[in-house]
């Protein structure tokens, strides 16, 4: 009894090895984000100057951080409170 089933859902399971994507970007604009993506995690075109920042200025953004703890985070969101929307729905 189980060898008919297990052979109909192979036989059914058999199409979706072909259904794969292709290896490669799909298109244009896959690609540029591809190489911008290198880019970003290989660090190939990172300053070769390093950029430092100050203890004042890591001090401010350090209190810029714990600051933002400070508002608690609504449930929901209303349109009303926070603005308009530039649309006509």
């Amino acid at each position: 009894m189980n060898m008919p089933y297990l052979a109909s859902l192979a036989v059914l399971a058999l199409p979706m090895s072909v259904m794969a994507i292709e290896p490669g970007p799909s298109s244009p604009q896959q690609a540029l984000t591809e190489q911008w993506l290198t880019l970003q995690s290989t660090g190939s075109a990172a300053s070769q100057t390093p950029q430092k920042a100050s203890a004042a200025e890591r001090d401010k953004a350090n209190q810029r951080f714990l600051d933002s703890y400070k508002y608690p985070i609504p449930e929901y969101f209303e349109q009303k409170v926070g603005g308009k929307t530039e649309g006509s729905n």
